[in-house]
């Protein structure tokens, strides 16, 4: 019987990888930042790294779990990379490279994805990394992961004929699937460690046990994690840091004064207040790169809670809409860096985004009249009625700030209560007690990925962190939504997503406000922080620092 490699004659890694690209460069072309002071990012010296090291790296807000096998905050993506891998990982130009995986194939149909894996990897308890690892990590991801649920909805099995070899099997194509197996997107678990278990409250998310470069050693919490030299990872040599200090700095002018006094190495963010940004990142020794952003595809979007009567009716929805001047948002309170978006697929993502659309625009008038035909007169004190607002702390207090004074212009009185990350994701996609949230989702490198999961129907689940806060449902919105998600032809597809922004816009569905961009602050000493499109999300096997 022929071995799987040998079912397709043409596939392993590299030619694969050169049709990759060109699909990705089609689907992932970012614009520049209008506006927005450009950074260069320092050429590499041609010295050779060194071994040892502690690298202080900043994570803005402390993770609420360490592993992203059922999470995709921003916190826990910046972590588990370092601990626990994916196949593959991805270049600055979106070619994919090994991880746990060495080769891979894709049959002619789309429906057979065959990836054989890493020999010799062991887990950091000592057991023996294997293709049943591979299978039951992808059926977690297919039941729980907030975007997982989407990416491996056509998996029918995932087939082990031998311990390192996993064969894929889908239903239905899956034109992202081989974009969307970085560590932070698409860990591989321990099955040892998670069979059995809700892997949102695992045991291993607070003391994680991966194959990385990096060992778990401590969690103190309010406080750091520290990770350890991995001396047994696979990749003989590497990493070269002896340990990485993760600090957690929820307050961002504190955050700039660390930076100051030489506390920190590394974050991504950008880790300070935009107004800092410049200065902090002209200090002597300390650097700004703008590239590691691209897998992400930044968004700040306001979503509905459709579950109250009151946002139901659409002429409050664009009331809210009417009441707040994006340009002026991008401005104020992100310093240009970004740009407005009219639709809730971000307009750097080109391949997909709708440029027909334009912004509701910013009109009082009309804010005003459409407020007073819904049945909502202003009362004797001004007001007309009161809502709850959120805000993702990514976006920072002032962005909710912003909104607010926005709607009291209108007569809608806002309760903003920020709150630290995890407070919000419980308040939020758990208690769900809110009726605006001012959200921080990623787009991702493709909007099946990172834009269906909140407006999809089927993707409302109560304590699952950005899912469908909205409880939003569209018949119309759920069809184009699965109908691009297994559409092989990119002129066909990119056509099912045009279509679903001009419903999502004219139903006044979400807004999606303003595609941010993101920035890293870097120690000049620190080496190889920026090597793929994932940025500081990825291991840091390769970060070295000059001595």
């Amino acid at each position: 019987m022929a071995s799987p490699a040998d079912a397709f004659p043409h596939p392993v890694s590299r030619p694969r990888r050169a049709v990759l690209k060109g699909l990705l460069v089609a689907a992932c072309v970012l614009g520049a930042a209008a506006g927005a002071p450009a950074f260069a990012a320092d050429a590499q010296p041609a010295s050779q790294p060194v071994r040892g090291g502690v690298l202080r790296f900043l994570v803005e807000h402390e993770p609420s779990t360490l592993v992203t096998i059922a999470h995709t905050a921003g916190p826990t993506q910046r972590v588990s990379p370092k601990v626990t891998e994916g196949l593959l990982t991805y270049d600055l130009d979106f070619n994919p490279k090994p991880a746990l995986a060495t080769e891979w194939s894709v049959s002619p149909d789309g429906l057979t994805y065959i990836f054989k894996l890493r020999e010799g990897v062991k887990w950091h308890d000592g057991r023996d990394f294997a293709a049943d690892d591979v299978a039951y990590s992808i059926q977690l991801l297919k039941e729980g992961h907030p975007r997982g649920r989407a990416t491996f909805a056509s998996v029918t099995a995932v087939e082990t004929p031998d311990p390192h070899t996993a064969i894929i099997r889908l239903s239905k194509p899956a034109p992202y699937l081989l974009t969307a197996l970085d560590a932070n997107e698409s860990p591989i678990v321990a099955k040892h460690i998670y069979a059995g278990t809700d892997p949102l409250t695992n045991k291993n998310g607070a003391a994680p046990i991966g194959t990385g470069p990096f060992l778990f050693k401590e969690w103190v919490r309010g406080s750091h994690i520290i990770l350890e030299r991995n001396p047994d990872y696979w990749d003989k040599g590497k990493p070269y840091l002896d340990r990485i200090v993760v600090r957690f700095i929820a307050d961002q002018s504190a955050r700039s004064a660390a930076f100051e006094a030489g506390e920190l190495d590394l974050a991504g963010g950008p880790p300070v207040p935009y107004a800092d940004l410049a200065r902090v990142s002209a200090l002597p020794g300390i650097g700004a790169e703008t590239r590691g952003y691209e897998y992400a595809g930044r968004m700040t979007q306001l979503y509905f809670n459709f579950e109250r009567p009151i946002l139901q009716d659409k002429r409050v929805r664009l009331a809210i809409a009417h009441a707040i001047d994006q340009q002026k948002l991008l401005d104020v309170v992100y310093y240009g860096y970004g740009k407005v978006a009219p639709s809730v697929i971000s307009p750097k993502l080109k391949a997909f985004y709708d440029p027909s659309l334009e912004p509701y625009g910013f009109d009082l008038k009309a804010a005003n009249r459409l407020l007073d035909e819904a049945g909502y007169p202003r009362k004797a004190d001004g007001t007309r009625f009161a809502l709850k607002l959120y805000a993702n702390p990514f976006n920072t207090q002032a962005a909710g700030d912003f909104v607010k004074q926005a709607l009291a212009k209108v007569g809608i009185a806002v309760d903003f209560q920020f709150f630290d990350f995890s407070t919000y994701i419980q308040k939020t996609y758990t208690g769900r007690d809110f009726d605006l949230t001012l959200e921080s989702l990623q787009n991702l490198f493709d909007p099946t990925l990172g834009v269906q999961r909140t407006l999809w129907s089927k993707n409302f689940r109560v304590g699952l962190p950005f899912s469908n806060a909205s409880h939003y449902a569209n018949p119309e919105v759920d069809r184009l939504l699965e109908a691009a998600a297994i559409e092989p032809d990119p002129a066909k597809r990119r056509q099912l997503w045009l279509d679903f922004q001009k419903v999502v816009y004219a139903d006044v569905a979400a807004l999606g406000l303003i595609a941010t961009d993101g920035v890293t602050i870097f120690n000049k000493k620190v080496k190889n922080h920026t090597i793929g499109v994932t940025g500081v999300d990825a291991s840091f096997a390769d970060v070295w620092i000059e001595k």
